[in-house]
């Protein structure tokens, strides 16, 4: 007989991510981030592998960020609209968490396997943000999958790459609903 959670599973069933642009400070501290990347970091990971990492972006570093996204979206020709809106998620952003993906050579776990681990991180950590009060978004940008600026601007290996960046602060402002998708349209049930 399962040992329910009625209030994680209430939880699950009415969070809501908070748009970045709407985050200010203050941001969690070192102290207060600590339980929430160790709860992502209990993610279903199948062999051990730990195949991610995390970054943590301060104040500082978003705002170096924003100025290397503006040299790279000028330089891969991005139109005006898209590059302001890459350059504006570093700037604007309080705190933000890069989840990197570190594949790792193994014979027993494919590296489909490790990226959605990844993945699972990712979500992990917003949940865990938003169960502890804080408001947090899941983003990632053209510029986040881009070579150049993520090796020049994260350090990067070849072999990794971002996930998702967690931005992580305070709410201003309540966040929008949005539209669920409708089951019956997903889901197929298959009794044999």
């Amino acid at each position: 007989m399962p040992d329910p959670n009625p209030a994680a599973l209430e939880f699950l069933l009415r969070r809501r991510s908070r748009p970045a642009r709407t985050l200010a400070p203050p941001a969690p501290s070192r102290s207060q981030l600590e339980p929430l990347l160790t709860a992502a970091a209990r993610s279903p990971d199948h062999g051990k592998l730990e195949p991610w990492r995390f970054i943590v972006l301060e104040r500082p570093a978003l705002q170096r960020l924003a100025g290397l996204a503006q040299e790279r979206a000028a330089r891969l020709g991005l139109p005006p609209e898209r590059a302001a809106r890459e350059v504006a998620q570093y700037a604007e952003g309080i705190l933000a968490v890069a989840v990197i993906a570190a594949p790792r050579e193994s014979e027993k776990v494919p590296e489909i396997e490790q990226l959605l681990s990844a993945g699972g991180v990712c979500l992990a950590l917003l949940n865990a943000a938003l169960a502890a009060g804080w408001g947090a978004n899941w983003l990632t940008g053209r510029l986040s999958h881009d070579r150049s600026f993520v090796e020049a601007g994260l350090g990067l290996q070849p072999h990794e790459l971002v996930a998702g960046l967690i931005f992580i602060g305070s709410e201003t402002v309540p966040p929008p609903e949005r539209p669920r998708p409708d089951l019956g349209r997903i889901v197929t049930w298959m009794a044999r």
